[in-house]
């Protein structure tokens, strides 16, 4: 089974939060899938955490170092779907992207983000919810 996945889950694994040992969980046996820019975002997230002081040098390399570890499959799609996207769902392209991702490998997504979940839903691609145990 594939699942796509999207950075706020990537970071909920690699960050240690409280949502790791459930996505790890239901992510045993699966190929994870994401869209190219998923290596970017990651990036844009953790310089953000360093201008909200949220995290150090040294954390943001063993998140870089874990990411690393973790086998994903890596998608192109093309910038007119994601833009068309964008558009219709009124979401940046980031969540287009990862959207997108999951219509073209008819594959569920699994993100911790509530606006992703709801616009992905909104047509019809299915969501792979996680709740804290």
């Amino acid at each position: 089974m594939e699942i796509v996945i999207d950075t706020s889950a990537i970071l909920a694994v690699v960050g240690l939060e409280p949502e790791r040992a459930e996505l790890i969980r239901v992510t045993k046996g699966a190929t994870l899938v994401a869209p190219s820019s998923v290596h970017w975002e990651v990036g844009n997230a953790m310089s953000a955490m360093f201008k909200r002081r949220a995290i150090e040098l040294d954390d943001a390399l063993r998140m870089v170092d874990a990411y690393a570890g973790i086998p994903i499959r890596l998608m192109d799609m093309t910038l007119a779907q994601a833009v068309e996207l964008s558009h219709k769902l009124n979401v940046y392209a980031y969540d287009a992207y990862v959207i997108g991702c999951a219509i073209n490998q008819r594959a569920p997504i699994l993100s911790l983000d509530g606006v992703l979940k709801e616009r992905a839903r909104s047509l019809n691609v299915e969501v792979i919810e996680v709740k804290v145990k």
